[in-house]
């Protein structure tokens, strides 16, 4: 099997959780802390639901294929084919109401990311790549993406989902290359990475990343032109601390 024959199959995860995840947004939800008593880390009826219809899809299509989720834990896990799910990157965004978090679908194959998708229904945004090209699909039509050049640090455009979720030592190494560039955001989780790929800012850097939170944006990045790897040059797929530019 090669990676295209799984395209159409993804767009249908995308579609399935997404329409699983619409009728909660904007709604009383009931949010739940994953970890009580320390950092605010919620989780709503909206990303148990869409993991749940995701692995229901995959299980029924690719029994033999493993399955590595955040709300559900992992299955197979050793097998060729594994599939890597963030129903919702950014819940905290979606919490608050705002936009900005997508649903990140990943294959891997061998232990690399071979297809990733991040998937913004309410926008109605899809962002897909295969390490070789990458695509956006939305309200504005269809096309390639690509990273744009970016000569020196003082010229770029930094994101990060925020520096209070960077320990004391890792945060001011951040703000050593935030004191260089240009210009510096916070907030996005996956939408920052999407907006690397499509050559809107320059440089993306995080700390403490889940395989969840990067597996699905890496083909994306790499399918631009663009290059992710952990803060020592090293593979990101696993994930901790990334950097993307």
């Amino acid at each position: 099997m090669t990676v295209i024959d799984f395209a159409a199959f993804i767009g249908r995860l995308a579609t399935s959780s997404g329409d699983t995840i619409l009728p909660f947004f904007r709604t009383s939800l009931t949010i739940d802390n994953k970890h009580p008593g320390r950092d605010f880390d919620p989780v709503t009826e909206a990303d148990r639901a869409a993991e749940a219809v995701m692995r229901r899809l995959i299980k029924g299509s690719f029994p033999q294929h493993g399955i590595i989720g955040e709300e559900f834990g992992n299955e197979r896990e050793d097998a060729d084919y594994v599939w890597v799910l963030d129903p919702i990157d950014g819940t905290k965004s979606f919490i608050a109401g705002f936009p900005l978090w997508g649903t990140l679908i990943a294959l891997m194959h061998k232990g690399s990311p071979v297809y990733g998708m991040m998937h913004q229904p309410f926008i109605g945004e899809r962002f897909s790549g295969d390490n070789g090209s990458a695509t956006y699909k939305g309200p504005s039509g269809e096309r390639r993406l690509g990273v744009r050049r970016c000569a020196a640090l003082k010229d770029a455009v930094l994101f990060t989902t925020s520096p209070l979720l960077m320990n004391e030592a890792d945060r001011a190494t951040f703000e050593r290359v935030q004191n260089q560039a240009r210009l510096t955001r916070f907030g996005g989780d996956c939408y920052s990475y999407c907006m690397l790929a499509a050559g809107q800012i320059d440089l993306v850097i995080e700390t403490e990343l889940k395989p969840y939170d990067i597996a699905a944006l890496i083909p994306i990045i790499t399918g631009a032109g663009g290059i992710v790897t952990t803060w020592e040059g090293g593979p990101p797929q696993s994930g901790g601390r990334i950097i993307a530019a």
